[in-house]
């Protein structure tokens, strides 16, 4: 059976996982950051990440790292200035911060 200690310390890890992706996510929705501001952000939810949850970088690109460029892809396409999206951008361009890939 799992220590209850350890199990409540693993919910509230993916409790606070689950809210940083998600704030990370309604700024970049606002479409207020330029695609450098934007690719930062990605970058440092991913940094919060694996502190919260060390050696899961495979998870993080997996699940996150789609979630994040589409978000990117549709309110920061590349080459845009703060607060402005082109119309008619194109979707399939990635961006440079993801897929994350682990260092050697």
């Amino acid at each position: 059976m799992a220590d209850p200690t350890a199990v409540a310390e693993e919910q509230a890890r993916a409790d606070r996982l689950r809210r940083t992706v998600d704030v990370a996510c309604a700024v970049l929705r606002q479409g207020r950051l330029s695609r450098a501001e934007a690719e930062a952000l990605v970058a440092d939810t991913r940094r919060r990440a694996l502190a919260l949850f060390p050696d899961k970088e495979d998870v993080f690109d997996l699940v996150l790292a789609p979630r994040f460029r589409r978000i990117l892809e549709e309110f920061c396409p590349r080459g845009t200035p703060v607060g402005r999206r082109p119309e008619g951008s194109d979707p399939s361009r990635q961006g440079r911060v993801l897929p994350f890939r682990r260092r050697s």
